[in-house]
């Protein structure tokens, strides 16, 4: 049932192995890319009170001794604090250029512990080993790593890609129910974004993959991964069609800003959202044919996810306001904002010529909803 995704960057090419009981054998799949025997880990509460005395174990196994250090989870930890504490704690462990630091935990930690990799002693190693669908399916891949100023997210980062990704399927079913559909906001993305015909099984095998199929779990993380894989491959950082990965994410972004980057909103639920709002907004404009937002809101909604607006509690700001939100996003380029639009479920590109009163107008619609 095991799956490999080479990622094949010219001299930092590395695989993302997919399956179940990848944490029980870390060990001895770890051990030949280390110098000595140890690690340092950075994790977060949550994952190391479910899943750390597996690692370590599996660690142990192979003669290989850990460290780690648990953050608070949550996306307020992509901040300056937990960063600095966790470079500092790095420091106190000593740790050494040559040596390898593991991510262990979703996308809140894979961003953060990459970026204290990449400044680390000017840039060590580091191990993804993603615990949430979310970052299996597309943070933990790539080597986008960062964390979130006041003005908006991810603005502080850098690209270092990992030196092995393991994504164990095994640990998706400690997930709350709302954090796999979360996590399922990007793996349907990848479908409404280049492959209409993984959309079709999506909207034929989701029900099966929230319910715990584990080969139809494999399947959907491995097809994610292998198509963000060849994304990167052709624009690493994100100068052309890697920005395609961003489809839902200039509205999601915005959202997540209106609602503090609080549990009002998790990130794949802004993404789900954001897709439904690029696919209206592509209908809207001409681009794609009535039937496509619908059928992208219908099959959300089959899934049990947040579609529209009126799923976030609490209030949102008006629709101008979230157009200035939208101003943050870092794809802006000379205050000209970036959309990825549709022409159809499996065909999205990058524009920068959408009329602003077409975002309001959309935008304002899907507000009056939420009355």
């Amino acid at each position: 049932m095991e799956r490999t995704v080479h990622v094949p960057l010219e001299g930092r090419a590395y695989d993302v192995v997919i399956g179940p009981g990848l944490l029980q054998d870390v060990g001895r799949r770890i051990a030949p890319f280390l110098k000595r025997p140890r690690v340092a880990v950075l994790t977060d509460e949550t994952v190391a009170a479910q899943h750390l005395e597996t690692l370590r174990d599996g660690l142990q196994a192979a003669g290989i001794e850990m460290q780690a250090l648990a953050l608070p989870p949550g996306e307020a930890t992509k901040s300056w604090p937990q960063f600095t504490r966790s470079v500092e704690w790095l420091l106190e462990q000593k740790v050494e250029r040559n040596d390898v630091i593991l991510a262990f935990g979703g996308g809140v930690v894979g961003d953060l512990a990459g970026f204290a990799a990449s400044v680390l002693r000017r840039g060590v190693r580091f191990i993804q080993i993603p615990t949430s669908l979310l970052a299996q399916v597309d943070s933990s891949v790539g080597g986008k790593t960062g964390i979130n100023a006041r003005q908006g997210k991810n603005l502080i980062g850098a690209f270092h890609q990992p030196t092995l990704v393991l994504a164990d399927t095994e640990v998706l079913g400690t997930l709350t129910t709302r954090d796999f559909l979360a996590g399922y906001g990007e793996v349907v993305k990848y479908g409404m974004l280049g492959d209409a015909a993984f959309f079709a099984w999506l909207e034929e095998n989701g029900p099966l993959l929230a319910a715990g199929d584990m080969a139809k779990r494999v399947e959907a993380v491995a097809r994610s991964v292998q198509m963000k894989a060849d994304i990167v491959v052709r624009d690493e950082t994100e100068q052309g069609d890697r920005a395609l990965l961003n489809l839902g994410h200039t509205f999601c972004h915005a959202l997540e800003a209106a609602t503090g980057y609080s549990d009002r909103l998790l990130h794949g639920e802004g993404v789900a959202i954001g897709c439904a709002l690029a696919f209206e907004l592509s209908s809207r404009l001409g681009l794609c044919s009535q039937e496509d937002p619908s059928r992208v809101r219908a099959h959300l909604k089959a899934m049990g996810m947040k579609t529209d607006l009126s799923d976030i509690d609490g209030p949102l700001p008006d629709a101008e306001t979230l157009l200035q939100l939208m101003g943050q996003d870092k794809k802006v380029v000379a205050g000209q904002l970036t959309f990825i639009l549709a022409r159809s479920i499996g065909d999205a590109f990058v524009t920068a010529d959408v009329p602003k009163e077409a975002v309001l107008s959309v935008l304002s619609d899907a507000l009056a909803e939420c009355q």
